[in-house]
């Protein structure tokens, strides 16, 4: 499989493509930490491209997956022509998770290294890649620092590649997923110090397909004790404003959310900030 360039790259951006591409080849059989993010299936395209069946992706399944990502996954997988393995990680039994402190990630990241490592020596010593961008790097991001302890390489940090880089890229390659929004996994809807849970992760996933049915895709549903925060994107929350003066409409969404254990239903006049809950980090 070669990914033809579509259209044109500034050259900036065309160097550090052939700087990943080079690193992938040298690297010569990689497993790649894949969750069907815009990232991660950039850098499982270009191995895939690069290295054929030497290039594996594998996906950490658990509670914490969106249902729809992991069959997202999947499906670019096959769309790609990737060999993908997937793994079930139990972050959820580890307190260092479970409790939710501001180091969460780390213990997620932990997890899944420890399996991806055996993985990746039985592959005729693989590396192991993943797909942090130069963005990642100045955000609240403990995983990052797991993936280091592991040997982890991150081929589009280390080229200069930020997110709107990938995205370009993802586009200009035939991506067809290169405007898929970001979603972190559904443990970063909790506020730091509020027990993570099976049950309560399977809720909030259920409140944001719910959403999606209904044609919102840019969206978080936050969970504060039994309460459900919605944030939308600018447009969708815009879109969303005069759509709640239809009382069925707010009726329904109520009565959906409280069927799934929530106690109340708020929407944040704000709309969606990616690491919003982050901010609790900077006040204490």
């Amino acid at each position: 499989m070669h990914l033809t360039t579509l259209e044109p790259l500034p050259d900036r951006l065309a160097l550090a493509l052939e700087q990943v591409r080079r690193q992938l080849r040298q690297l010569e059989r990689v497993v790649v930490a894949y969750s069907g993010g815009v990232d991660s299936a950039l850098v499982a395209a270009l191995a895939a491209e690069q290295l054929g069946d030497a290039a594996l992706a594998v996906t950490g399944v658990s509670p914490a997956l969106a249902p729809h990502l992991r069959h997202e996954a999947a499906q670019q997988a096959a769309w790609l022509g990737l060999r993908q393995q997937e793994i079930a990680t139990a972050e959820l039994a580890d307190p260092a998770y479970s409790s939710n402190p501001a180091e969460r990630c780390y213990a997620c990241k932990r997890e899944l290294h420890r399996l991806l490592t055996p993985i990746a020596a039985a592959a005729a010593g693989a590396a192991v890649v993943d797909g942090v961008n130069r963005d990642d790097l100045g955000d609240h991001r403990p995983g990052i620092a797991a993936a280091r302890e592991a040997g982890v390489r991150s081929p589009l940090a280390e080229a200069g590649i930020d997110k709107a880089g990938v995205r370009q890229l993802s586009r200009a390659l035939g991506l067809p997923w290169w405007d898929k929004p970001a979603q972190p996994c559904l443990a970063s809807r909790f506020p730091y110090g509020e027990v993570i849970t099976a049950a309560r992760l399977e809720r909030v996933a259920a409140a944001e397909a719910w959403m999606r049915e209904r044609g919102w895709r840019e969206l978080r549903v936050r969970c504060q004790g039994d309460t459900a925060r919605i944030e939308l994107g600018a447009q969708e929350l815009s879109r969303l404003l005069p759509q709640l003066a239809d009382d069925q409409l707010r009726r329904d969404l109520v009565h959906s959310f409280i069927g799934l254990g929530f106690t109340a239903v708020s929407l944040d006049l704000e709309g969606l900030v990616s690491g919003k809950l982050n901010r609790a980090l900077r006040l204490s």
